[in-house]
């Protein structure tokens, strides 16, 4: 049920809070409700909703995209290196495609960011809070947001996406939470994250209906000058723990095209401007468009 912090959120335009325009990326509807408490994890954060362009004009529901790293998605000038240009690729598909979702966008915690992307402690960078963001997500967060907006909340058309950490974290959310996330995008997961426990974890979670979109480049680790070799065999280790992944969610009954999408992208390094690049396949895959070529 809609809590009292449900009721009070109040969302406003993005460009009243962040009124400088020239200053700012951001295209289409994008809304902002500052202070969002969450008592899982005894702290609050801003949240950003993207809305499709047929929202303000056409009575229908939408599937609902959770996604981490929310000031890296919408716009460059809050992004840490560059944005994800989630909302000129959700322009787009609807403008050329038909294809349409509202995205909400997750700020992280910054020194926090690992602690709450990763379910498992790792001895040198920490973690275990991601039980707790996850239940922020879908205690808290989903209920405010299907509570404000027309979503289609069953789980099939709720999904969590994010890369590096954030990818960790979505694969983990997906399994761990069953009834609510129906598609989870993966893209250049840290499975290396506390000697790889999200390996043993996969294989012994049951199979759960849904899709999953899973991706790597073959430069996440870099490649160039001056540890060229180092870095590409860095690089090759990386893409090949993403490529066992695969074989145990095949393994596990995910097929491949159906219900599971590998992505492995030719020179893509681990960066936003790669996961830009790949993210309209994972939105097609997810929506169930034709994937292209990229």
């Amino acid at each position: 049920m809609p809590t009292a912090q449900l009721e009070t959120a109040h969302w406003q335009d993005y460009h009243e809070v962040y009124y400088e325009r020239h200053r700012h990326t951001v295209v289409g509807n994008l809304k902002i409700a500052r202070d969002i408490k969450s008592p899982q994890l005894n702290n609050q954060r801003d949240i950003l909703v993207y809305l499709p362009p047929t929202y303000n004009t056409a009575a229908k529901r939408y599937p609902v995209l959770y996604m981490h790293d929310g000031y890296n998605l919408f716009d460059e000038a809050t992004s840490y290196v560059g944005d994800w240009q989630v909302d000129e690729t959700m322009e787009r598909l609807s403008a050329e495609e038909g294809l349409e979702a509202i995205v909400v966008g997750i700020p992280n915690m910054g020194r926090e960011r690992m602690h709450e992307y990763s379910p498992f402690q790792d001895k040198h960078y920490g973690g275990g809070r991601g039980r707790a963001y996850l239940a922020f997500i879908a205690h808290t967060l989903k209920p405010l947001v299907d509570t404000h907006f027309r979503t289609l909340p069953g789980k099939l058309h709720t999904g969590l996406m994010g890369s590096s950490m954030g990818g960790l974290i979505s694969l983990y959310g997906f399994f761990e939470h069953p009834a609510t996330f129906g598609f989870a995008g993966v893209m250049s997961p840290s499975l290396w994250f506390a000697q790889g426990a999200i390996f043993p974890y996969i294989e012994g979670a049951p199979f759960q209906q849904g899709k999953i979109y899973l991706d790597a480049g073959t430069r996440e680790m870099g490649g160039f000058w001056p540890d060229q070799h180092v870095l590409i065999a860095r690089s090759r280790r990386y893409y090949g723990c993403v490529r066992h992944l695969k074989r145990l969610l095949v393994k596990k009954g995910y097929r491949p095209t159906r219900n599971l999408l590998h992505i492995e992208a030719k020179g893509h390094s681990h960066d936003e401007a790669a996961w830009a690049k790949r993210l309209p396949n994972a939105i097609r895959f997810f929506l169930g468009a034709p994937i292209k070529q990229l």
